[in-house]
């Protein structure tokens, strides 16, 4: 072999030995990453960044290690990869100290209720196992199980409202069944009673009208071995064949204006750089796995595709129309950068309950649930290019705002927001809904595509 051929290969192999030992921390096989699926009003994170806590949005990746703290009227729900959920109650406070996959491939979930009320439904798919721990207590669930823990400063109590769950503590451990209700006494010794009955919470009834949604749209997802986003995939939009792409997904309310960058943000995670960060209520799914592609004749769609081993910080995109590219992440690290390139619904009406819906907003600001038949409504705005809807709820009913604020945004462009700020007195923005970060820098709507890095997991 000659000296140059040696040369050669040596470069080689150090280029990949260099390549393996700058392996970021997140892309190992163990990582999980579960989803930020909903945020309603004064809602913080810390992200375990060094950064402490920050205004929390929807789609924000929850690692190991994460913080979120619920204002006097924030909401908030986390989606785990499985379809298990936790939700957050105003004035509550969690933490996820451990968020990890056993060799078996087992998910294991530890929440700390630090105070406040939440509520858990853990699906128990896969032995998978799911801990929450509040004052000296360890709760641990491995069948599924929906209940309610209320923590405050000298007592605690866990109501549950379907399947079971053991509680062990300096007292001992206290088996609780179905449609019973136990209290810890802290200051008594973490003494317990068990009471045969369910005690209301204010908060039940939207903890039940959020189930409902999950199960009513989450049935079809028969495309991804994960059920994180799939309920909004199939009530923000629909799956159709393609000749020659396949099975691919588009949202509704999409003209040929529309891209799927136009609302979102870039954000910063130490170990994996930056992640793109949707606007849109079906914003998950999308832009973690899979890849984007303009179709003749049917525009932009989503491309689901077979492989769901790496979780993607920028979706790929596989075809685009002449003059278009993906915004680009900044150059520099740690900053929060976000996009605002679509319009947003505007909510009308004495009580919020009517929503104006432009053709281009692919159903951001809308709330989950709150417009039926959302396929048919999509079809008018086509035709007419703009609808007025009845709401079947109020946005605080449903706690979802449904209309981002007007400084939520770094800018407004386009024709939607000159008739948003020309609108009348009564016409405004609901308030508290936060799809998207306050920041004034925004990167050119036609920059260089950024890489697609992966986060492989199991």
């Amino acid at each position: 072999m000659s000296r140059f051929k040696l040369s050669f290969l040596s470069l080689a192999l150090a280029i990949l030995a260099c390549s393996l030992l700058a392996v970021p921390a997140f892309a190992d096989s163990q990582v999980r990453i579960v989803r930020l699926s909903q945020v309603d009003g004064a809602m913080q994170i810390d992200r375990n960044t060094g950064q402490g806590y920050e205004r929390a949005f929807l789609n924000l990746p929850i690692t190991e290690g994460a913080k979120l703290k619920a204002g006097g009227e924030g909401r908030a729900e986390v989606e785990f990869e499985d379809g298990s959920t936790l939700r957050l109650t105003p004035d509550t406070v969690v933490e996820f100290p451990q968020l990890s996959l056993r060799d078996s491939g087992a998910r294991v979930s530890t929440v700390n209720v630090v105070q406040g009320t939440a509520y858990v439904n853990f699906t128990a798919s896969k032995n998978d196992e799911f801990t929450l721990h509040f004052g000296r207590e360890t709760l641990g669930l491995s069948k599924a199980s929906h209940l309610r823990i209320e923590v405050g400063d000298t007592d605690a109590t866990v109501a549950i409202f379907s399947g079971e769950a053991q509680v062990e503590g300096p007292a001992g451990t206290v088996e609780i069944a179905k449609k019973q209700t136990a209290r810890f006494d802290f200051a008594n010794k973490d003494e317990s009673t068990v009471a045969k009955n369910l005690e209301e919470n204010p908060f039940d009834q939207w903890d039940k009208e959020q189930e409902k949604y999950h199960q009513r749209y989450s049935a079809s997802n028969s495309y991804s071995p994960y059920a994180y986003g799939a309920s909004d995939l199939s009530y923000y939009g629909s799956f159709f064949d393609a000749p020659g792409y396949g099975r691919c997904w588009r949202p509704y309310f999409t003209g040929v204006g529309w891209d799927p960058f136009m609302n979102g943000a870039w954000y910063w995670y130490p170990g994996f750089g930056y992640t793109w960060v949707s606007g849109y209520p079906w914003g998950w799914m999308p832009y973690r796995y899979g890849s984007w592609a303009f179709l003749p004749a049917y525009g932009w769609a989503w491309q689901p595709g077979t492989s769901w081993a790496a979780w993607r910080t920028v979706p790929p995109v596989l075809s685009s129309p002449q003059r278009f590219t993906p915004p680009q992440p900044p150059a520099s690290p740690g900053r929060t950068v976000a996009v605002n390139r679509g319009p947003a619904p505007v909510m009308t009406g004495r009580s919020f309950n009517r929503m104006t819906i432009r053709n281009d907003s692919a159903g951001l600001g809308i709330p989950r649930g709150a417009v039926r038949d959302l396929g048919r409504v999509s079809q008018k705005v086509e035709q007419k290019g703009v609808v007025t809807q009845s709401l079947r709820t109020t946005p605080m009913q449903t706690g979802v705002s449904a209309a981002r604020p007007a400084d939520t945004w770094s800018r407004t462009s386009g024709a939607g927001a000159a008739q948003q700020r020309g609108s009348s007195a009564r016409t405004t923005s609901a308030p508290t809904h936060s799809s998207a970060p306050a920041v004034h820098s925004a990167p050119p709507a036609r920059s260089a595509p950024a890489p697609a890095p992966s986060v492989p997991h199991r």
